[in-house]
């Protein structure tokens, strides 16, 4: 079964869709890092959950910073404020790279599709980047915590990364897929203008 033209591209902006709405999901949400506190004295806050700008309530790994700030903590913050840039900028980038696509699609452009491609792979760049810094300041946080509460208090609290983790990944597997899907169709859009080039020969 011959795939054509028509199709790559209209899969194509199927997955981009899909990839932002996912992108768009995750960072709006606040499932990103979900918290289990089992410890006695937290027994109205044994379940919490934190997204990109906050938590739900006061809890321990992402609690307020104190008036005076270590380096440690600086550098947490500052890792912080690159995260909250990287994945809304990506998404901005996204709506951007959909009109590409679009017109470039439409113009059956080589040289429009092949950019329009590498600006979706730039834009998972992007998210990959952002979500793997967010991996890393989860795990220097908690590493901080359980520095400051000790290995005793800190086993009876389970952490684990949420739902809203997995939509930012899934958008970033969409991205990869979109770029290359447009790849594709450059390649296609390069062999039909061959085609119609040879055709009165």
């Amino acid at each position: 079964m011959k795939v054509g033209f028509g199709s790559v591209v209209i899969s194509a902006g199927v997955t981009g869709i899909l990839s932002f709405c996912f992108l768009a999901l995750a960072i709006g949400t606040e499932y990103w890092y979900i918290i289990e506190d089992k410890r006695s004295n937290h027994t109205d806050n044994n379940h919490l959950h934190s997204g990109l700008w906050g938590v739900s309530d006061d809890v321990q790994p992402f609690s307020e910073p104190p008036p005076s700030l270590s380096d440690s903590e600086i550098h947490m913050q500052n890792m912080h404020n690159v995260i909250a840039i990287l994945l809304p900028l990506s998404l901005v980038l996204l709506v951007f790279g959909g009109i590409c696509g679009l017109v470039s699609s439409l113009a059956r452009s080589r040289a429009l599709l092949m950019g329009a491609a590498s600006y979706f792979l730039l834009c998972s760049l992007l998210t990959l980047s952002g979500v793997s810094l967010y991996i890393t300041y989860s795990q220097q946080a908690l590493e901080m915590t359980e520095r400051r509460m000790g290995p005793e208090q800190m086993a009876l609290v389970h952490t684990s990364f949420g739902w809203s983790m997995g939509m930012a990944w899934l958008s970033f597997i969409l991205e990869v897929i979109t770029g290359f899907l447009l790849l594709i169709s450059a390649r296609m859009a390069q062999l039909i203008q061959y085609q119609e080039t040879v055709a009165p020969i």
